[in-house]
């Protein structure tokens, strides 16, 4: 997690700037000395991610609060599970509540999918990838939650590695020209390029690229690649591959499965925050 405090609380700071703005006027209708204590429970079967930014939420706004976690990132939870119980000043849990509940339920969404895709292909030597289809701001909590998901990361963004796609193929002269120029430019690297066909898979083999994207493939074409490949070049498959066809793809010895519907199909995870109602629950402090 060290490499990615900075950018949690950069994120935390913004949702809470958009929410709170200048002031929120119905938590300041509780005086600040009532305590309460309060729980998170999760609402369905999911798996729990997110909790480094509910902890950020709550030290931005008090860091007297306290949160007591009952679960960890990673862990598949039931119905109705309670999965964290925090204490503090009523009018901040109350300011906290909505932004630590979005960062909960939205990750832990990603997260959930993943699991459930991961598990799908787990008999396969196929592994799963995300992709840069994310909702704008959130890329590294994404892709965090896909690693906590079971899945594994592809490139972060446009710096980190040449992804060379149909346009950028059209723009430099065809597959060679393109595969020459990221050579040239940044040998260092990694390489991938997408391929429409066989035809542009067999010419894209024959420049050496780390990996080659076989970009909307049947499955009947990604196994005549994976025979001409002969282990030559890692493969990837993407395009088009929805869950029913996810095992079938996974089987034809390719190397990775990229799916942007692991970030940007996902329904949130319901999740709620409540005051515990007991005799004790409102103290001054």
């Amino acid at each position: 997690m060290n490499d990615i405090s900075d950018d949690i609380k950069h994120s935390v700071k913004t949702a809470l700037a958009e929410d709170v703005g200048s002031g929120d006027i119905s938590a300041a209708l509780i005086p600040r000395s009532i305590n309460a204590q309060a729980v998170i429970k999760c609402r369905q079967q999911a798996v729990i991610c997110g909790t480094p930014w509910v902890e950020e939420v709550f030290s931005q706004i008090e860091p007297s609060i306290k949160i007591e976690w009952l679960v960890s990132d990673g862990d598949f939870v039931q119905p109705e599970t309670e999965v964290a119980r925090i204490s503090g000043p009523a009018c901040e849990i109350l300011t906290g509540e909505r932004t630590a509940l979005n960062f909960l339920q939205t990750l832990s969404a990603t997260s959930t999918q993943t699991r459930q895709l991961v598990d799908l292909i787990s008999g396969t030597p196929a592994t799963l990838l995300d992709t840069r289809k994310t909702i704008p701001g959130l890329r590294t909590a994404q892709k965090y939650a896909v690693r906590i998901g079971g899945g594994h990361n592809h490139r972060i963004g446009l710096f980190d590695a040449f992804l060379i796609k149909e346009n950028h193929i059209a723009a430099c002269g065809g597959i060679t020209a393109a595969i020459s120029g990221a050579r040239a430019l940044q040998r260092e690297k990694k390489l991938e390029i997408e391929v429409q066909d066989l035809k542009g898979f067999s010419e894209a083999l024959i420049n050496n690229p780390d990996v080659i994207m076989l970009d909307n493939f049947t499955t009947e074409k990604i196994l005549e690649a994976v025979a001409l490949n002969r282990g030559r070049c890692i493969l990837e498959a993407s395009g088009g591959i929805d869950e029913k066809q996810l095992v079938k793809f996974a089987k034809t010895g390719v190397d990775y499965i990229s799916l942007g519907s692991l970030t940007k199909h996902c329904k949130a995870v319901d999740f709620s925050l409540l005051f515990q109602s007991t005799p004790n629950s409102f103290q001054k402090a």
